[in-house]
């Protein structure tokens, strides 16, 4: 993910902000526990060309492999285009019984069309995503930078017209969905309203959308990593600490998607969180391995 990549990454200041206030009322705790949290934790690819140190060699199905070491995937390859039924059907296949996905839905609608005019191409996105079956956990929604709360409408029609089983979380990039209060109160009232989730991104280029305002009891995480590796895991043990805090007050399901500017270690780092997780939250997410350079594909 190239969004909100920098040059000088040292120079960022990666505190994660205070939640919300209404956070708090969205997560809903009836009481403090630890137990019970449904954890996701994937990246957003499972090709070689850009997991390193991650494929034994002679590997010939990627996802088959990936799903015997992650749970879940962040699925981008949906938005560049609608992938027939059967691929889905075969991926749905290879994957064990626990495994999810959460597929991208195809940039004609959020990019190109801008949400007008896009209920024909959303039935096509998710009739085809069905075939998935119960591996279909939550598709989203990710707009164009420039999409602005000039459009608001078309954002509440795309909602309201969401009637779909499978839940949705939608992620917004223009800085005034999130900034200026009055047109952040009507988005947070239109998301808690039809139960979609806002995606949180952490990027080091873009702090402006670290708005900490979770709509439903789900945590959506897209983190980036800036390729520094003492900073990228130092900010993944702050994001463990503070899905623990959500954790006391009533979150009910975490998916985390770790990506990078330039693919390189996404496998290590998912594992360096997972690792602290398990410690923190006394769970037993499976932890990926990575290789060995004689091991590589």
């Amino acid at each position: 993910m190239k969004f909100g990549q920098v040059d000088n990454p040292e120079a960022i200041d990666f505190t994660i902000p205070p939640d919300h206030p209404d956070t708090a009322q969205a997560l809903k705790a009836p009481a403090p526990s630890l137990d019970g949290l449904e954890i996701r934790i994937g990246c957003a690819k499972w090709n070689k060309a850009d997991l390193k140190n991650f494929y034994p060699r002679g590997t010939k199905d990627e996802l088959a492999y990936y799903s015997t070491q992650f749970n879940s995937i962040e699925l981008n390859a949906t938005f560049y285009r609608l992938f027939p039924a059967a691929t889905f059907e075969n991926w749905r296949a290879v994957t064990p019984d626990d495994f999810r996905f959460f597929p991208k839905l195809e940039q004609t609608i959020s990019h190109f069309r801008r949400l007008r005019d896009v209920a024909e191409v959303v039935e096509r996105n998710v009739a085809n995503m069905s075939h998935l079956g119960e591996k279909l956990a939550m598709p989203f929604l990710q707009m164009r930078d420039d999409f602005a709360p000039k459009d608001f409408d078309r954002v509440a029609a795309f909602a309201e017209n969401w009637t779909y089983d499978a839940p949705l979380a939608m992620e917004f990039r223009h800085t005034k969905w999130y900034n200026d209060p009055e047109v952040s109160s009507k988005l947070y009232d239109l998301l808690e309203a039809h139960g979609i989730t806002n995606v949180l991104v952490d990027t080091a280029g873009r702090r402006d959308l670290m708005h900490m305002r979770l709509t439903t009891p789900t945590a959506f995480v897209r983190w980036v990593g800036a390729n520094d590796a003492e900073s990228d895991r130092a900010r993944l043990d702050d994001w463990v600490e503070r899905i623990v805090k959500w954790k006391r007050a009533g979150l009910q399901r975490l998916y985390f998607f770790v990506h990078q500017n330039e693919e390189q270690e996404s496998p290590a780092l998912s594992a360096h969180f997972i690792e602290r997780l398990n410690k923190k939250l006394r769970t037993a997410v499976p932890i990926p391995q990575t290789l060995k350079p004689k091991e590589l594909f």
